[in-house]
């Protein structure tokens, strides 16, 4: 028997954070927990580190917020069964993330029979190739170790994705030669799902799959074997297999068949953030906001970017077959940060992003919203525009509750209007904001809850915020039809304008 051996540098070729030294022989792993695991499955790993993560509470799927009551614990639960599971829901729900995450909960490394394609259990092989190089090297077999990164295998699912894509081809080169006849299983250049063995194996779209793709995913999940271009094979291969769809298409009716559907074990339904709050903390979490200029974004304005998520996914001119991803906020509120970083360079003035702004982050929204037939009359950009107004007016009933804006109605009642030029810094809007009676009360008041900057500079910003506030309590009477709103007067009384819309508020 040779004598163990170690070394740093090989165990480190795939993943070099691997801090101790692993064995690079067969006889290196004898006596280790690697051979008293042998054999065991992908699943039984995965659910052996899952409990201990449960035992001592560890966070799961971090990053992933919203789901802790809903999603999650339906995730653990097929886990916990060993289910190979589905995710369905519309875009943007983050259903990837949460596949993509289960290599956490694998171990750190794991010993396979060097230069297999199939990554064999040097203890369990699974291939001739693997069978054959361990009867021929005995315990100097040489070990080669895969990383958790490694052990997952993603492919999206595409009309033109073939049998040889997923489960592999007959190679007559190979089968040439290496001397074999075509049905020798060492004549087949193996797809993705053989080289996912002892990983998860995972599926975006699964309905985009072709039936006979369906079909030899199905014959692997049940039966451990496939055809391929008429050769039986036996492959039971060690993977867990996940998947993705859109609900509208996983029906009998869809594109999925019905044998392949039965044999997933745990089909869980992923949604979009229950409430405003939620959505913004995602929406914080994923938008890029940390720019060079120090742009704040006042919450209001935060508040308002979510809210046209969540009025978008009730809208009935929009498609909700499609949904509306959360990647619309997303990239919202990175398009409101950029305009009041643009302004901030061009103007000057402190990069405080405005409640106008969100109407000049409108591409941010068309591009994210799919209509039906009537909202496609009117136009993208007339529907995301009634859809952005609509979400500043919600905004401003929750944030004024109790507070009376008689005073600054009864101002333009009287047939005083009001221009804001958005192409200069708030603090020129100072003398004009001013001269309505009560707006700057209500914009405090607006404001009362708001963080308050410290240090130099302090009370430019509290003014700063104060006069954004303030054109955030205009945009909001004008979206409740209070006051009105045109090109050419600004703001003004309620009959004027665009105020003659009748738009219905909760």
């Amino acid at each position: 028997m040779s004598t163990p051996r170690t070394t740093a540098t090989s165990s480190r070729t795939v993943n070099d954070r691997l801090s101790e030294e692993l064995p690079i022989t067969l006889a290196g792993l004898r006596g280790t927990r690697w051979e008293r695991l042998a054999g065991r499955s992908v699943r039984d790993e995965l659910r052996a580190n899952l409990v201990t993560a449960l035992q001592r509470h560890d966070p799961l799927f971090e990053g992933v917020l919203g789901y802790r009551d809903t999603v999650v614990p339906a995730v653990v639960n097929a886990l916990l069964s060993r289910h190979n599971f589905i995710l369905l829901g519309l875009r943007g729900q983050a259903k990837t993330r949460i596949l993509r995450q289960l290599v956490t909960l694998l171990d750190p490394a794991v010993p396979y029979i060097a230069g297999t394609e199939l990554r064999d259990d040097p203890f369990a092989p699974l291939s001739l190739e693997g069978k054959e190089l361990l009867a021929q090297h005995g315990d100097d077999t040489p070990i080669a170790w895969l990383s958790r990164d490694h052990r997952y295998v993603e492919k999206l699912a595409t009309p033109d994705t073939t049998v040889a894509d997923i489960v592999g081809d007959i190679d007559p080169i190979k089968a040439a030669r290496l001397g074999t006849r075509l049905g020798d299983e060492r004549a087949v250049h193996f797809g993705l799902l053989p080289r996912a063995n002892r990983g998860v194996f995972a599926i975006n779209e699964l309905p985009d799959l072709a039936g006979k793709v369906q079909v030899a995913l199905f014959n692997v999940m049940q039966e451990g074997d496939v055809q391929i271009k008429g050769y039986p094979m036996r492959l039971p291969l060690d993977v867990l297999l996940v998947f993705s769809a859109n609900p509208e298409d996983y029906t009998a009716r869809g594109k999925i068949i019905t044998p392949l559907k039965d044999r997933i074990g745990s089909e869980v339904r992923t949604h979009y953030p229950a409430t405003v709050e939620d959505g913004m903390a995602i929406t914080s979490q994923e938008a890029w906001t940390d720019r060079e200029e120090g742009v704040v974004v006042p919450s209001f304005v935060a508040e308002a970017v979510e809210e046209v998520a969540f009025q978008a996914r009730i809208d009935p001119r929009v498609d909700k077959h499609s949904g509306v991803s959360q990647r619309l906020p997303i990239s919202l509120l990175e398009n409101v940060v950029s305009s009041a970083e643009q302004r901030s360079l061009t103007v000057g003035g402190p990069g405080m992003a405005r409640i106008s702004d969100l109407y000049g982050a409108l591409p941010a929204v068309t591009g994210k919203i799919e209509l039906e037939y009537e909202g496609e009359l009117k136009g993208s950009e007339a529907v995301a525009r009634e859809i952005v107004r609509r979400a500043i007016g919600q905004v401003y009933a929750r944030r004024s509750g109790g507070l009376d804006p008689a005073t600054v109605v009864e101002h333009f009642e009287e047939g005083n209007n009001l221009r804001l030029p958005g192409h200069l810094a708030s603090g020129a809007w100072q003398p004009q904001l001013a001269s309505v009676p009560g707006l700057l009360e209500l914009a405090r008041e607006v404001t009362a809850g708001e963080p308050q900057a410290a240090g130099a500079g302090a009370d430019d910003a509290s003014r700063e915020l104060e006069l954004v506030a303030a054109e955030f309590v205009l945009e909001g009477l004008h979206a409740r039809k209070l006051i009105g709103r045109s090109e050419e007067l600004g703001y003004s009384a309620s009959e004027g304008g665009e105020s003659n819309h009748r738009v219905k508020w909760n």
